[in-house]
């Protein structure tokens, strides 16, 4: 799996001959002012929660590519009726079969509002399962014991926010990777605005200390997992 990190809580996954992309937010994150949202590619947008920093370029993506955007049932209808052609709409415990993916919404503790001040039904977390291995997109969410259900499942990786203040921070972070049973974490949500900023090798050495490893690649960068 190639993974693309395009800030905030935004990556693409390129794994199976698929793009999916989850949580657009590039034009209007400060950080990001070096990606081209007009040349990322998507198969499949993910969105775990309705918050503007999350959703803000779905719109414009799914309709430049006529990808399928997957998310909870009340987000998945609110793009559908903005002219998104293809949507998904699940909740939390449920899945669906796309393409040579199976695809599960799980528990997030957090908030959700769509932009427009729509509701934005339950936040979730998404755990991708494909030829090449399973791995789980954590959105926004504080720390919760429903993590450890995901241990069996024998995740490749995990992406945590680890900015703190609207999130887990690191140490929670650490405690949701063991939950899981995963060693390797792609950092998320962190460093956007003063309130979630942090020391970013601090950081790694907290995850290196407890016998995992800390990936924070640069935004644009590419990372094979």
């Amino acid at each position: 799996m190639k993974l693309t990190y395009y800030g905030h809580s935004c990556i693409g996954v390129n794994t199976a001959g698929h793009d999916l992309l989850f949580d657009p937010f590039i034009s209007g994150n400060p950080l990001a002012k070096g990606i081209d949202v007009d040349r990322i590619p998507a198969t499949e947008i993910l969105v775990t929660h309705g918050h503007g920093d999350h959703v803000a370029d779905a719109e414009s993506i799914a309709k430049r590519t006529n990808a399928t955007l997957v998310s909870n049932y009340e987000i998945a209808n609110w793009f559908a009726a903005k002219g998104v052609k293809s949507t998904v709409g699940m909740n939390i415990g449920g899945g669906a079969a796309l393409g040579p993916f199976r695809v599960k919404y799980v528990t997030a503790v957090h908030s959700s509002q769509l932009p427009d001040g729509a509701y934005g039904g339950n936040p979730g977390a998404f755990v991708v399962t494909g030829p090449e291995g399973a791995f789980h997109h954590a959105g926004d969410t504080a720390l919760t014991m429903d993590m450890q259900l995901l241990k069996p499942l024998n995740l490749r990786f995990a992406c945590l926010p680890i900015g703190d203040h609207f999130t887990m921070g690191v140490e929670d972070a650490i405690k949701a990777a063991a939950l899981m049973g995963v060693t390797k974490v792609v950092g998320l949500h962190y460093n956007t605005f003063p309130p979630i900023a942090i020391d970013t090798e601090a950081a790694q050495r907290a995850f290196s200390e407890a016998g995992l490893e800390l990936l924070l690649p640069a935004i644009g960068a590419s990372i094979t997992l």
